[in-house]
């Protein structure tokens, strides 16, 4: 009885332990609708994306965050998570995959998967602290038969260090298979020790193996970047190979009609939202693309306070230009639920008039014209098309303003500087902003989000200003805005 209870007393304390290693999460709880925004219940957010589809099955694997990367000594304790649809609407929420099993795992990172030979495989970095007290990132590996429940392979890590790069940053690999040879390919986020510029050394590390236990180091795919070019993506659509990487938070793409290069860098960088961090993409149904990634936090949520690791998931659809340019817009089936369209009244200075129903020109060739409407709803869809009727200055909106434009967020269009700002944030070369564009914007709790055209999208955090006033404006020029409407969001049910 004596050795029946000591038993009891291990089992018990051993759990004990193990449910502090990694953040209690219950898939059970959260939301199985839209994902477009969406958070965990709790006091958890969304990190890094892995998107991945087969069979149908789209694959949505995240980092579980639960203190904005400060858990387990700021090392993160990051865990996977993954929640999985047919077709965008409806969502099933999977157990942790993933998941810290062991004290010296302080962070299970960003990585990929991959299917092979009736096996997936589940390729990421571990950061770990090394015993002399340094922390280290190296490569690990899991496999799965379903893509859910997933074994840690042995040596983990399997590979700790490439010669002539960083040991404390090589995370974030991306995986992908040779099915004619059989070789796995790693692309592996680093710095290079001995660059030509001290400044410009970092690179994707270009790792191969046939057996998952020698690995071949190549020439690195990506180099001369001035910080470590973080979770990698790659992928051949259509006839383009594209590589695409992280810069402080920030994505890029480049492109290449052969698998290693030579890289183009595109006409614009649609994935550059700087309030969209970590953007992935898998493929969909019909040969589409969706791209995955998070809305980052606001420190102590003030509009203009810097991001904080964790946040909303966030997604886009991708769109392949002929050139191989990439475009993103909403997803579709994405766009959150909302109620009919409001009825507009529009309060109108000496520069403006309404033209038909819905429909507003402002005229100012010698300064600004504006008007506004009353009593938008805090959540609220609002669609329109505007019209540009010659040269202009600027145009846009004041989004969850006040009468007098004092407060909200400005959102502007300029073709002259082919920019757009939303609040604090921009995006560059945003290119047929002198003729006519159609807008999509959704106001949703602290994220305000537009597409523009079904080309180009900028999202931002905005936290602070809740006003029911939404204006329109034009500066030094004629613009008309058409078709507008303004739709309350519902309440998402389970």
């Amino acid at each position: 009885m004596r050795h029946f209870l000591f038993v009891i007393t291990l089992l018990f304390l051993s759990s004990a332990v193990y449910a502090q290693l990694g953040v209690k999460y219950d898939p059970t709880i959260q939301s199985t609708g839209n994902m477009q925004y969406w958070r965990p219940k709790g006091d958890l957010f969304v990190g890094d994306c892995m998107p991945y589809f087969r069979n149908g099955k789209y694959s949505f694997y995240w980092l579980l965050d639960s203190a904005h990367h400060a858990s387990l000594k700021g090392l993160g304790g990051h865990q996977w998570a993954l929640s999985t649809t047919t077709d965008l609407k409806t969502w099933k929420q999977e157990p942790v995959v993933l998941g810290i099993d062991e004290e010296w795992e302080k962070s299970i990172c960003t990585g990929s998967i991959a299917y092979h030979k009736n096996t997936y495989y589940a390729f990421y970095a571990t950061r770990l602290i090394d015993k002399d007290g340094k922390v280290n990132e190296q490569l690990s590996y899991a496999t799965s038969k379903d893509g859910i429940h997933f074994d840690k392979q042995k040596p983990n890590p399997f590979y700790t260090s490439a010669t002539g790069y960083s040991k404390r940053d090589f995370r974030d690999p991306k995986v992908f298979i040779d099915e004619k040879t059989g070789e796995f390919h790693l692309f592996v986020s680093s710095w290079q020790e001995n660059s030509t510029l001290k400044h410009a050394g970092g690179a994707l590390v270009h790792l191969v193996s046939k057996d998952l236990k020698k690995w071949d180091l190549k020439e690195p795919v990506l180099t001369g970047q001035s910080a470590v070019p973080e979770c990698p993506d790659y992928f051949l659509w259509k006839g383009w190979y594209y590589l695409v990487y992280g810069h402080d938070g920030d994505t890029y793409y480049v492109k290449s009609k052969s698998p290693y290069g030579p890289w183009e860098e595109p006409k614009f960088q649609a994935f550059n939202e700087s309030w969209s961090n970590v953007l992935k993409t898998a493929s969909f149904k019909n040969d589409r693309r969706i791209a995955a990634s998070w809305v980052p936090s606001r420190r102590d949520n003030k509009d203009n306070n810097s991001e904080m690791f964790g946040g909303n998931a966030l997604f886009r659809e991708v769109i392949q230009r002929p050139d191989g340019t990439l475009e993103t817009k909403f997803p579709e089936e994405m766009i959150p639920a909302h109620g009919a369209p409001m009825n507009i009244a529009f309060v109108k200075d000496s520069f403006s008039k309404t033209e038909g129903e819905n429909t507003l020109l402002i005229n100012a060739p010698n300064g600004i014209g504006a008007a506004h409407i009353k009593n938008v709803p805090l959540n609220a869809r609002v669609t329109l098309e505007v019209e540009p009727l010659g040269p202009n200055t600027e145009y846009g909106f004041y989004l969850r303003s006040d009468e007098h434009a004092d407060k909200g967020y400005k959102t502007t269009f300029s073709a002259v500087n082919q920019t757009v700002w939303l609040g604090n944030t921009d995006i560059k070369a945003v290119q047929g902003l002198d003729k006519a564009i159609k807008i999509d914007l959704i106001m949703t709790d602290g994220i305000i989000d537009m597409s523009i055209d079904g080309k180009r999208c900028i999202v931002n955090r905005t936290l602070e200003q809740k006003g029911n006033v939404l204006w329109f404006y034009a500066k030094h020029g004629a613009v008309k805005f058409k078709s507008i409407k303004v739709s309350p969001l519902l309440e998402q049910t389970r």
